[in-house]
C-alpha cells in the first residue's frame, strides 16, 4: 500500500531461463504442462524409445525443474543446485535429483541457449520500439476492471513471460505468472481482452 492506496506490480519478460526450459521440453519430448502449447521454429523432438517408468520420471524431473524456473522463490530447491555445462546460467538443476533430465537435456545446450537469446532479443527490440505501450496495456486493463467491480483492484503482482509460442493466448504457468503469446502481446486489441480475465483474477 502507498498512501493507503492499493498498488499493483507487474513485470513483463521473456526470459531467457524459461524459453532454455521450453525449448528443452520440447526437443526431448516432455508433454506437461499439457495445455501449453509448443515454440515456434524449434525442432521436433527425437524418437528416443523410453520404457513408460523413464518417460514418468524424466517428466517428473522436468516439472521441478520447470517450477523452479518459473517462480524460483515459490520452489526453492530441497538440496543444493548446480549450473549444467554449455547452458551458462541458465539451467540449475538439484544435485542429484535430475539425473534423467540431465542425461536427456546434454547434447541440446547450444541450440537452446542461442534459441533463447535470439527470443530474448526480438522481444527486447519490440519492447523498446514501444516505449510506455507495456505500462499502458496493464493500467487500461486494471482501470476497466475498477469500473465494472465499481471498487479500487487490490494489491497484486504478475509476472508476465511473452514467449514465440505457436498458438495465440495466455496461459498460467505459475500461481504469479502467465505466458502469453508474442503475436497476442503485439495486437493491442486482442491482448487487452485477453488480459481482462487475469486481471479480474487477481485484483
Amino acid at each position: 500500500m502507498t498512501g493507503g492506496q492499493p498498488e499493483w506490480v507487474i513485470r513483463e519478460d521473456a526470459a531467457q531461463s524459461v524459453l532454455v526450459a521450453l525449448y528443452l521440453r520440447q526437443v526431448i519430448g516432455i508433454r506437461a504442462p499439457e495445455e501449453l502449447p509448443a515454440l515456434r521454429r524449434v525442432p521436433a523432438p527425437l524418437t528416443v524409445s523410453r520404457s513408460d517408468d523413464a518417460q514418468a520420471r524424466l517428466e517428473r524431473e522436468w516439472r521441478e525443474f520447470w517450477a523452479m524456473t518459473v517462480e524460483p522463490q515459490a520452489h526453492p530447491s530441497p538440496v543444493p543446485l548446480e549450473l549444467i555445462d554449455g547452458f551458462d546460467t541458465l539451467v540449475t538443476l538439484p544435485e542429484g535429483r535430475a539425473e534423467a533430465l540431465r542425461a536427456a537435456i546434454s547434447d541440446h545446450a547450444d541450440d537452446a541457449v542461442e534459441f533463447a537469446r535470439l527470443s530474448h532479443d526480438r522481444y527486447s527490440r519490440e519492447a523498446a520500439a514501444r516505449p510506455g505501450v507495456s505500462y499502458r496495456a496493464y493500467a487500461g486493463a486494471i482501470a476497466a476492471h475498477e469500473r465494472i467491480v465499481g471498487r479500487r483492484a487490490h494489491s497484486f503482482e504478475l509476472n508476465v513471460q511473452v514467449l514465440p509460442l505457436a498458438q495465440r493466448g495466455v496461459w498460467w504457468i505459475g500461481s504469479l505468472t502467465v505466458a502469453v503469446t508474442d503475436g497476442l502481446r503485439g495486437d493491442v486489441a486482442a491482448f487487452d481482452t485477453a488480459i481482462h480475465p487475469i486481471i479480474a483474477e487477481l485484483a
